[in-house]
């Protein structure tokens, strides 16, 4: 695509004589002044504005006042004859990205262009980053309408806008970063740094180096200085994840921090201070820990200034068919393929599965079944054993027990033979008994060819 540039000049042979030197890299449009070059700007869009400084009526610097209050802001090049410190001083202070004087070297100029497109496109790029995770972490961006996750997602409404340190507990695979992320998100803290941190997988004497950073020559190998995480998330959010895995010795340092937001790197004297909003996030039980002399009670106070507590997935099945769309459609897009369906029957028997890896194991499976299945509907003869356990049979078609258990093959064949007897053959009415469509019945008949002469 063929980048567009204005250019804005009162002087007739300077504009049309930019324009001849450019139209053959560039699709270049002309604006004699000021007003002409809003109605342009107003009628399209432009990549890059090259205008002149001093004009009649309005000047340059209202050109680049004008470019800067657009939706899709252009870079803005300011030229003049009248070229002085101060003038480059003042343009650069509206916005413009680069200043060159007349007369114009046209080399010059279509170097600053190149220049002017790459600063906007890294622009655009890091605009659309930033709506991008709004979109995937405020709080709006997490899936499901239980009570539950109604709760937390008020909570998290409710913190967002303060400085409280807060400390998330709840079951491996809950989505206790997810909701860090939002409470980052959703803070005037959102255009800097999110800097998580996993304390489980760091050594404690390496956790202190990470944290805090080292001089050059703390210790064997420290060859360099290291800036530590609390430095790198100044002026944003710290995630501090498995909290409850750091030993003593991090522990007094960490309490120090949220008592006084200051720190010494290791090897070093020099005390240094940072703005930086601590989330710390634990799968284990601190207040038991603090009771049981593993876990400091003055620094668990401090963290837990505001708790959230982040609802296993069996306690918000309701939210399980949301959350398999989600995923479904997600791994589908990633992978080219066709969304699956899971079918009724199948569905039950996926709600009333206990989940003890939550949301990660949930994930987990959709990726599987859009692999594996790619397309199509999921019965619940098609589910793993282990969503159909003993814990999650559903009450349905029976058939006096056996003293040896059926193999899954035989139990779904047993199953559709009782759904084709009772329905007299009627192949609708046996889906619907089972919970499948009438597709996934035909496809089962076609596996067991015997069961399409059951009696009608």
């Amino acid at each position: 695509m063929v980048s567009s540039v204005l250019i804005v000049d009162d002087e007739k042979h300077t504009r049309e004589g930019l324009q001849q030197a450019l139209q053959e890299s560039y699709d270049v449009s002309v604006a004699a002044s000021a007003d002409e070059s809003f109605n342009l700007m107003e009628a399209q869009e432009f990549d890059v504005i090259v205008t002149d400084l001093r004009m009649p009526g309005k000047s340059g610097l209202k050109v680049i006042d004008k470019a800067l209050s657009l939706a899709n802001k252009p870079a803005v090049i300011m030229m003049t004859a009248y070229g002085s410190i101060d003038t480059a001083v003042e343009a650069m202070r509206r916005g413009a990205v680069d200043f060159l004087t007349k007369p114009v070297n046209i080399e010059r100029l279509e170097i600053l262009i190149q220049r002017a497109l790459k600063t906007r496109t890294l622009e655009v790029e890091v605009k659309n980053l930033h709506e991008r995770l709004d979109e995937k972490f405020n709080s709006e961006g997490i899936i499901g309408h239980s009570r539950k996750l109604k709760e937390v997602i008020e909570r998290v409404r409710l913190v967002a806008p303060s400085k409280a340190t807060i400390l998330i507990e709840g079951e491996t695979g809950t989505g206790k970063e997810l909701i860090a992320q939002s409470i980052h998100q959703s803070s005037p803290r959102s255009r800097a740094p999110f800097v998580p941190v996993h304390c489980a997988a760091l050594p404690a004497n390496l956790l202190e180096s990470e944290l805090f950073g080292h001089e050059r020559g703390a210790f064997t190998g420290a060859t360099e200085r290291r800036i530590g995480r609390f430095e790198a998330a100044d002026g944003g959010t710290i995630f501090l994840d498995e909290i409850g895995e750091i030993c003593p010795e991090i522990q007094v340092k960490l309490l120090r921090f949220l008592e006084s937001k200051s720190f010494e790197r290791v090897g070093s004297t020099k005390t240094l201070t940072v703005d930086v909003r601590l989330v710390a996030a634990t799968n284990r039980n601190l207040h038991q820990m603090v009771a049981d002399g593993k876990f400091r009670e003055d620094l668990y106070f401090r963290l837990n200034v505001v708790g959230i507590t982040t609802p296993p997935l069996r306690e918000r099945t309701e939210d399980i068919p949301i959350l398999l769309d989600h995923f479904i459609r997600q791994y589908a897009k990633e992978n080219a393929y066709e969304p699956v369906t899971i079918e009724l029957g199948a569905m039950r028997h996926l709600q009333l599965y206990p989940w003890p890896g939550n949301i990660r194991e949930l994930r987990n499976f959709a990726e599987n079944v859009v692999v594996l299945q790619r397309g199509g509907s999921v019965s619940e003869f098609e589910l793993d054993p282990k969503f159909r356990g003993e814990t999650n049979q559903l009450p349905a078609l029976h058939s006096p027990p056996s003293e040896n258990p059926l193999s899954v093959e035989e139990n779904g064949k047993r199953l559709l033979r009782e759904a084709l007897i009772k329905s007299r053959g009627n192949r609708t009415a046996a889906a619907e008994l089972l919970g499948i469509s009438r597709r996934t019945l035909h496809r089962k008949i076609a596996q067991w060819p015997e069961l399409d002469v059951v009696d009608r």
